[in-house]
């Protein structure tokens, strides 16, 4: 008979035996995703610290929102919303008087009215009685004025036409269309004859809501100007709208002023 060998079980095949069945408990762990080819292995990751690191983020963004809302106001634009009383609607000739009374600007400020509509889409057209602002350079589109187009320069600020000259116009309708200068029938800019341009208004204004929201900006005027002629011209346009019929809200204030609420009536 052969000669009987005895083999000894060593420290290290224990060890070794060890680690094979913590190797077997990986692999049956491992998670299998359709789509990954054979050999291919997912490592799984700990999503703690990216949960932390998006609520870091937030809490940077709030922090941030919170300092810009909290926006310092200067002195002087204080001491003038102190002349104002929150939450109350004015008259017309008191809120005119109010604005004049707390613009704080060194310079001849703007008066501008601010409109909230109803719904999209509202518009009018209207020649105010005071011209308001600057005077503006109406111009009747003629071949002078095509031979300036065609270098692109502009020097005035509305431009009327007859319909033998939109043919003529229609090449710089890009430059015209944006600064809102393109004659057309609705604002009134397309006129029948020649004749008739000097019967037109620089005051007349097409007013609409944006786009995308039911809103109206316009201009009533300078601080400098008389009260009743920025009146009449807050009238009108609150009139050809309908007054509470069309509008939500109304607000009116200077270039440097805080805006004081109107009575719409």
């Amino acid at each position: 008979m052969g000669k009987m060998k005895t083999a000894v079980v060593s420290d290290n095949n224990e060890k070794n035996k060890e680690k094979s069945t913590q190797a077997h408990k990986g692999e049956a762990e491992k998670v299998h995703l359709s789509g990954l080819k054979g050999g291919q292995r997912v490592k799984m990751v700990d999503a703690t610290p990216l949960e932390e690191t998006a609520v870091n983020e937030e809490t940077t963004t709030r922090k941030a929102d919170k300092k810009i809302a909290e926006k310092v106001r200067s002195k002087k634009y204080v001491e003038s919303k102190g002349k104002i009383e929150v939450g109350k609607s004015y008259a017309t000739d008191s809120a005119i008087k109010l604005v004049k009374e707390s613009s704080y600007s060194k310079f001849d400020g703007t008066i501008e009215l601010h409109l909230v509509m109803k719904k999209l889409g509202a518009s009018t057209q209207i020649t105010l009685p005071y011209a308001a602002g600057k005077t503006k350079k109406v111009e009747v589109a003629n071949d002078e004025t095509i031979e300036k187009l065609k270098t692109g320069k502009i020097d005035f600020d509305i431009l009327v036409a007859t319909p033998d000259m939109m043919p003529k116009l229609v090449p710089f309708a890009k430059l015209l269309g944006p600064r809102g200068m393109m004659p057309n029938p609705k604002n009134g800019t397309l006129i029948p004859d020649a004749a008739k341009a000097k019967s037109f208004s620089a005051a007349t204004l097409t007013l609409k809501t944006e786009k995308e929201a039911p809103l109206i900006h316009t201009v009533l005027g300078k601080v400098s100007q008389k009260d009743e002629e920025i009146i009449a011209n807050l009238e009108a346009i609150l009139k050809a709208f309908g007054g509470s019929k069309q509008i939500v809200r109304g607000f009116i204030k200077s270039t440097m002023s805080p805006s004081v609420r109107l009575q719409i009536v």
